[in-house]
């Protein structure tokens, strides 16, 4: 039998074993270090978790030295401490102790247990080498009527992909609605001998983690029933004025420093609610006149004629005199630019130089439906010469409207701040707050007629909008404001209105219209007595009748 020309059984080496032996230690080695490193970043991870491994480690040592006793010695003094405090603070025992179990407790059972299956079903989950990227669940802390949860995204994904699953993420994991939020950590300033030591702290505690993602899970919608009006702040913080309620039950708190504010919804869906609200936050400083509130009613005063003590000037049924106000703002705004001009850039109200708040019920109404062409290009270019000027020299405009078209609002754009009331449309709600301001769950448009004054507002440094409800202030409720909070006297008073001449009969038993009626004469060129001297006479030849 002849043999075959290629031989193809495998070449073996016998390895010498201490070779084997090296090579193994090695991996064990590795692997042990691996582990150690894993525990470690564990435990530092879960530093809370420390004193309750020590406590169960002195627990059972405790039952091996000494039964059962010591055990139940410690819980009825840890229960007759825990109602002593239900007791007495049952607001920090509700926050540091229920809050905290009920955060556990859904982390484990709601959040933990479907994890997985949650992300695969709604396209979270990632593939890569034969295996799988899921998003990873870092902390859940709930309130009464949130839960926060804080994930780690994968490589490959950016907040985008979960604001498109954020109705799937909610109804997957038993709610209506989830926020998502990705804004950036920012540490509170220091001061004092340790603040160095402080700020090193901050710096790794409030690093920027751009793959950590914060979704809010709504157990609960704590704005279903209407906010009761905010005490009135004694200092007005321009900076953080209370407006209202979030979904999170905080305080929301508009910044109206060196800005305008439009507020856009359909009607009787709350813009009443913001104005009356803004000004209730500015009372004290209406009254003690740091603050000039110059209110526009084009509605004929069915809204703002109620609160006329709180308004230095007031106009609500003569469109020349709209324009006039606007016109006098401006003119105050130059004059400030005069005085401000290379000192600072940020006006500061005093007495003698107040913050001038312009409040204009219905903006469309101004801009896009008066009869009158030429007091309507006044005003148009009066607000845009406030709107584009007047926010660091403190002149500041906040309008409602219920269309927030730039045909209709042709100023919209000039209103750095922005509030989306419940709306009729769906594209109205990019058109107020932004470009996929819908998309990030600004959802104004669904906002049930039910639900007046629920609206979105934008947070500083965060690009996703909240949900608020405003406080309502009924019709006694603002007249108690006015009485107890009414403005002084303008220090620039208004001027008093020329009456409209009256219609005269034309003979036929018919009224003839302002029109036609006969112009009033202008006043001589020369004094009486000169004219009396010169013995002048209307035909301009004296005496002579020729």
């Amino acid at each position: 039998m002849r043999p075959p020309l290629v031989n193809f059984r495998r070449l073996s080496v016998t390895t010498p074993w201490p070779l084997v032996w090296a090579y193994t230690l090695a991996v064990v080695l590795a692997r042990l270090v691996r582990l150690a490193f894993r525990l470690a970043v564990g435990a530092v991870r879960h530093w809370r978790a420390w004193p309750v491994v020590a406590l169960l480690l002195v627990a059972v040592d405790v039952w091996q030295t000494f039964g059962w006793v010591p055990h139940l010695l410690v819980a009825a003094l840890t229960t007759i401490g825990g109602g002593v405090w239900w007791w007495k603070g049952r607001e920090s025992f509700h926050r540091r102790i229920v809050l905290r179990l009920v955060s556990w407790w859904r982390r484990l059972w709601v959040y933990r247990r479907q994890w997985h299956e949650v992300m695969t079903l709604c396209g979270l989950v990632k593939k890569y080498d034969q295996g799988e990227k899921v998003p990873e669940l870092l902390s859940v802390t709930c309130s009464d009527a949130t839960d926060e949860v804080v994930l780690r995204m994968p490589r490959g994904q950016n907040p985008e992909i979960y604001h498109k699953a954020a109705r799937d993420l909610a109804y997957s994991f038993g709610t209506r609605h989830c926020r998502v939020f990705s804004r950036r950590p920012t540490a509170p300033p220091r001061s004092g001998g340790l603040a160095w030591l402080l700020r090193l702290v901050d710096s790794v505690r409030f690093r920027d983690r751009p793959r950590h993602l914060r979704l809010v899970f709504i157990r609960r919608d704590p704005l279903t029933r209407i906010v009761a009006p905010l005490p009135v702040p004694a200092r007005p913080d321009l900076a953080a004025l209370p407006m209202g309620l979030r979904e999170d039950l905080a305080v929301y708190n508009l910044r109206l420093l060196a800005t305008h504010v439009l507020v856009g919804g359909a009607t009787r869906m709350g813009k009443g609610s913001v104005i009356w609200s803004l000004i209730r936050a500015l009372a004290s400083d209406i009254r003690s006149g740091l603050v000039r509130v110059w209110a526009i009613d084009p509605k004929g005063g069915m809204e703002l004629a109620i609160g006329r003590p709180l308004f230095s000037r007031y106009v609500d049924d003569d469109w020349s005199r709209m324009a006039d106000l606007l016109d006098d703002a401006v003119g105050r705004m130059r004059a400030r630019q005069q005085i401000l001009r290379g000192k600072v850039r940020v006006h500061t109200p005093t007495q003698d130089e107040p913050l001038i708040l312009v409040v204009i019920d219905e903006l469309a109404t101004l801009l896009a439906f008066l009869p009158d062409s030429e007091i309507r290009n006044r005003i148009a270019q009066s607000l845009g010469l406030l709107l584009t000027q007047g926010a660091g020299l403190g002149v500041l405009v906040v309008a409602a409207t219920q269309d927030p078209r730039k045909e209709i609002v042709t100023v919209r754009d000039f209103f750095p701040t922005r509030i989306a009331l419940g709306l009729t449309e769906r594209g109205h709600v990019d058109l107020l707050l932004g470009d996929g301001a819908r998309d990030r769950g600004a959802l104004a448009d669904q906002i049930p007629t039910t639900a007046k004054g629920v609206g979105y507002v934008l947070l500083d440094g965060q690009p996703e909008p909240a949900r608020v409800r405003f406080s309502y202030l009924a019709d006694d409720v603002i007249r108690d404001l006015a009485a107890t909070f009414p403005a002084p006297p303008e220090t620039h008073p208004e001027p008093d209105p020329i009456p409209a001449p009256a219609p005269r009969s034309n003979g036929n038993g018919r009224r003839s219209s302002t029109r036609s009626a006969t112009p009033k004469q202008a006043a001589p060129l020369l004094p009486p007595s000169l004219v009396d001297a010169l013995n002048l006479t209307p035909n301009g030849n004296g005496g002579d009748p020729r």
